[in-house]
């Protein structure tokens, strides 16, 4: 099987990647740019730990296939620190304690993110369904809802 050459933006620089077809996202992002903060989890988009922003929407990279990606512009964990500085989210997540053994935190970060873009100050309840697709077995959500909850003080 020949590869593909695809164009994509990543983190705000321009990348050309030779892919197989049925390569998936996360797999490009890993194995290909060695971005390897997004992780991969189950494979099937049942635990969030590869969410990553594609043109600024939160989704499983495990779900998209490479070359339907083309041409976007995505988002890792990796490109959210600006000039040195974290950004707000990665802030109170270090704050409030929210990163246990951090498997699942840059999935659980990037979807964050995502939703508290859209809803600055939740409640509890619509914190809690924003993270509904991501899985942590490690902090029981109580230390990530509060950094959720927290995060515009960081902004």
């Amino acid at each position: 099987m020949s590869k593909v050459l695809m164009e994509l933006s990543v983190n705000g620089a321009r990348r050309e990647v030779a892919v197989r077809p049925g390569w998936t996202l996360v797999r490009v992002l890993r194995d290909e740019l060695g971005l390897t903060g997004t992780h991969q989890g189950c494979g099937t988009g049942e635990c969030g730990a590869c969410t990553v922003l594609l043109n600024g929407r939160a989704v499983n990279s495990c779900l998209v296939l490479a070359l339907d990606a083309a041409g976007s512009e995505i988002t890792t964990i990796e490109g959210l620190a600006k000039d040195g500085k974290l950004h707000p989210v990665q802030k109170a997540f270090i704050e409030r304690g929210a990163i246990q053994c951090g498997f699942c935190t840059p999935g659980m970060i990037m979807t964050a993110v995502e939703f508290l873009g859209r809803v600055p100050r939740p409640t509890e309840a619509q914190a809690r369904e924003a993270i509904s697709g991501n899985l942590c077995r490690c902090t029981g959500y109580v230390k990530i809802i509060e950094a959720m909850m927290e995060a515009h003080r960081h902004a």
